[in-house]
């Protein structure tokens, strides 16, 4: 039943009447500035936005957990001007993840609806997303309050900044790619305090920690020929901030590489495409879709080698009744010659089949 009221949502959301033009949707372009809090809210003149929270938490007994919490918005085909209020312009999905080695496998959730009727939204001017019971608000003071009852589980969470925002590439102008237009509108968060409370059988319990939250906007991101991405959002035990992706092309190329590393003083070194290196150190093979994913990794940043363990090696997350993708979102350690220096997560996509955006 699931599966049939999704196709009929994503029919109805990006069918276009024969008489009706598509919207104009704007494009990123180079040497514009961020303004916040402006930008901390929804983009929906682009295609396609996400916020996406990551991070490590640790029960009162030292138990850690790993969690993901991301909201997507993606702008239709459907004629702009359509006044109608059951016009689907905006699609809202969002997925949720818990990672305890004790269970052995990634618990997910997902839900998707078409923005509208006060349960579905992601509002302009400050981050304030809505997908049915499920909310993500920055407050006042600058928080963020996370709300997520699932099935499995509940994420209930608040985040506080401790720095500020890192505006990724040039300040926040992000390539994806050697064109121009391969590029997103991107800043993160490093660094969030997080405390709060995960329910899992009727059993709530009080957890507290680290999370990254990134932010990204654009309409044109990935080469046609791209495959996939694989990215790092990591918290260093110093205080500094890493974040490192590379693009994967179809035929096992690498499109494009980037790299920034904020240090505790507030100071960050970027890293271009000759400066960062993957090289996969063990793999894990999804017993569900038969995919190979390098969950154990060496990742270079110009002189300074980072080693990748996961905290389990199943955290695969099957979307495909929602954005129509299997992917691997792991929480991961982070060594430097053998000693731990951090802690944050691993994202592998496009692995199953290449990834469209």
């Amino acid at each position: 039943m699931l599966a049939r009221v999704l196709c009929m949502l994503a029919f109805f959301a990006f069918a276009l009447p024969a008489s009706a033009a598509p919207p104009q949707l704007s494009t990123v372009v180079p040497g514009k500035s961020l303004t916040l809090p402006q930008d901390f809210g929804a983009h929906p003149d682009f295609r396609t936005e996400w916020w996406y929270v990551t991070g490590w938490v640790e029960t009162p007994d030292g138990k850690p957990l790993g969690f993901q919490i991301t909201f997507f918005r993606s702008a239709t085909d459907h004629d702009a001007d359509n006044p109608s209020r059951f016009a689907p312009k905006q699609l809202i999905i969002a997925h949720a993840a818990l990672s305890d080695p004790a269970v052995g496998k990634l618990l997910h959730e997902q839900k998707s609806a078409r923005e509208g009727f006060g349960r579905a939204y992601a509002r302009t001017g400050n981050t304030d997303i809505t997908l049915d019971t499920w909310r993500f608000v920055r407050e006042a003071n600058g928080s963020y309050r996370a709300s997520l009852p699932g099935r499995d589980f509940t994420l209930d969470l608040v985040l506080t900044p401790t720095q500020p925002p890192m505006l990724q590439g040039e300040n926040g102008f992000s390539r994806k790619g050697p064109k121009p237009e391969q590029a997103s509108y991107y800043y993160s968060e490093p660094q969030l305090k997080v405390e709060g409370a995960v329910t899992r059988s009727g059993s709530t319990t009080r957890v507290n920690g680290t999370a990254w939250l990134d932010h990204e906007w654009s309409t044109t991101v990935l080469d046609p020929e791209a495959a996939g991405w694989d990215w790092i959002g990591a918290n260093l035990d110093d205080g500094a901030a890493l974040m490192v992706f590379r693009i994967r092309m179809k035929n096992g190329d690498v499109l494009w590489s980037h790299a920034a590393l904020r240090d505790k003083s507030g100071r960050t070194t970027q890293f271009g495409p000759d400066q960062v290196e993957f090289t996969p150190v063990r793999t894990w093979r999804s017993p569900r879709t038969g995919a190979s994913y390098p969950v154990a990794v060496k990742v270079r940043t110009g002189s300074m080698t980072w080693e990748l363990e996961p905290l389990q090696d199943d955290q695969e997350l099957d979307s495909r009744q929602s954005t129509g993708s299997v992917y691997w979102e792991g929480a991961v350690t982070l060594r430097r010659d053998g000693q731990r220096v951090g802690r944050g997560y691993l994202e592998l996509t496009g692995y199953v089949k290449p990834l469209k955006l």
